[in-house]
This record gives C-alpha cells, sequence and structure tokens, in this order.
C-alpha cells in the first residue's frame, strides 16, 4: 500500500478527544495570530468538538499554515497507576519508570543556543 493510500485510511478513522482538543487549540492559536475572526472560530470549534473522524478535523484546519498542525510529542506520559504497580511489585522498576519520565518530559534546548558537549577519550 503505498504512504498516499494510507494517509487517506488514516483520515477515515474516527477521531479521538484529544484529537478534537488539539484541533480546537490550534485554532484558539490561530484566532490569537489573527488568522481567524471570532465567528470563525466559534464555528469551527463547535465543527471540532461535533467530529467524528480525523478527516473531518483535517477539514477544519486545511486553510491554516502547516507548521502549527504538528502536535508536540511530550516522548512518555507517567501512568500513575503503572507506577504505583511497578513501586509495589518491584521498587526498583517503579524507581527506574519515574526517572525516565521525568527525563523524557524535560524541555529540549532552544533552536540555536548550543549545549556544552562531552568528548568521551
Amino acid at each position: 500500500m503505498s504512504d498516499v493510500t494510507t494517509q487517506h485510511a488514516g483520515l477515515a478513522v474516527r477521531a479521538s478527544d484529544a484529537e478534537r482538543e488539539h484541533t480546537v487549540a490550534l485554532l484558539q492559536r490561530s484566532f490569537a495570530d489573527g488568522r481567524l475572526t471570532q465567528a470563525e472560530l466559534e464555528e469551527r470549534a463547535g465543527a471540532a468538538y461535533a467530529a467524528r473522524t480525523r478527516a473531518q478535523l483535517s477539514d477544519l484546519t486545511a486553510d491554516l499554515p502547516a507548521a502549527l498542525k504538528k502536535p508536540p510529542r511530550s516522548g512518555m506520559v507517567l501512568d500513575p497507576c503503572l507506577l504505583c504497580i511497578l513501586l509495589c511489585v518491584c521498587p526498583p522498576a517503579g524507581l527506574v519508570y519515574w526517572l525516565l519520565s521525568l527525563a523524557s518530559t524535560q524541555q529540549q534546548p532552544a533552536r540555536g543556543r548550543q549545549q556544552p558537549s562531552t568528548v568521551l577519550r
């Protein structure tokens, strides 16, 4: 199957609440940037909450810049239930899980700023 076919098949998938919220957040940022009027924001936000598929959500943001559409990836998200289970069953594993979730949620350095590099010899 080609990438285009896969992409179109992905748009037919039912949208999740998180995807609807992401679309509304994108619309709100676009309104704040002056790309949408108040009426357009209200109309599109209502349509986003009523959308059933990813394609319907995609249509609401098709005329907005592509750079805004990519949701930020936070890496690993801490699951409190899993953390509790790991801490009860195997405390070292729970500690490692917690530390990894902390490390993955820290922000990346700003672009253009160089971090000191470590040279291993």
